[in-house]
């Protein structure tokens, strides 16, 4: 199997009575931006926090680079995989900078790090790479929305890993912020060549950010596949039941959301 490849064999959880992925069979290859879509309760969030190790499988396997994560270590895990979830919190005081050095955590033992010099190097690599530096003193309360995104983003990239999780790294930023979060996302995929993960709720915006869609139905995928191919009218309907155009704006397919 190649490295950084995610792939699922008859995955299933319930909460108590009820099943919100049911024997579902995935593989994720590496160095693409793969999206999650769907409506509300379609499985995609209870399917993250499963490939997150935040929830345990009820049956079925996630194998990471041919090794199932419900095996792994918290600690080695996070060396391979960083994760930004939706919803984030930090010490009102905390700076921007010490936020982001949380992410070398991974490599130190007993809360001492083992290279005081490459956790150096790669925090200031993060916060170059989302250009945060010039905000590295200032306390993370005190920024806006969009800048708080990319300090998380920071610290996930001071892991030092090649998967990334986002879940719906866009939710409640304005379109300039979420625009820049998108290209962020595509710029460390296509330049440093980091897979992505990630859930949005706009459907252009899967379509213009993402290589693949995996669109969920009732704990299941009804497609995956590329972008230009998954997002059609039918699957529209099928997935959110309402009857949206589909138009092409620059080349390609552009949902009219009216």
């Amino acid at each position: 199997m190649a490295d950084n490849v995610f792939k699922i064999n008859n995955l299933s959880f319930a909460y108590g009575k009820h099943t919100v992925i049911n024997n579902l069979n995935l593989e994720l290859a590496k160095g693409k931006i793969t999206t999650l879509i769907g409506a509300n309760g379609c499985g995609k969030s209870t399917l993250f926090n499963l490939m997150t190790k935040n929830l345990v499988p009820e049956s079925g396997e996630i194998l990471l680079n041919g090794e199932n994560i419900v095996n792994m270590k918290l600690k080695d895990f996070a060396k391979k995989v960083a994760i930004v979830h939706q919803y984030n919190t930090a010490p009102a005081d905390i700076t921007v900078k010490d936020l982001v050095a949380f992410g070398r955590t991974p490599y130190h033992t007993m809360g001492l790090s083992k290279d005081a010099n490459e956790d150096e190097n790669m925090v200031q690599k993060a916060m170059k790479i989302t250009n945060i530096i010039k905000y590295k003193d200032k306390p993370v309360a005190e920024l806006s929305g969009g800048q708080k995104q990319r300090v998380w983003i920071a610290m996930a990239l001071a892991q030092d890993t090649k998967i990334l999780f986002l879940d719906e790294p866009t939710t409640y930023l304005d379109i300039r912020y979420q625009l820049q979060i998108l290209k962020l996302v595509r710029q460390l995929n296509e330049n440093y060549g980091i897979t992505i993960i990630m859930v949005l709720h706009d459907i252009n915006q899967s379509l213009y950010y993402s290589d693949e869609i995996i669109a969920m139905q009732s704990g299941k995928i009804l497609a995956h596949g590329s972008a230009e191919s998954v997002i059609t009218a039918d699957l529209i309907k099928q997935v959110y039941d309402v009857e949206l155009e589909i138009k092409q704006v620059g080349g390609k397919p552009f949902v009219i959301p009216i």
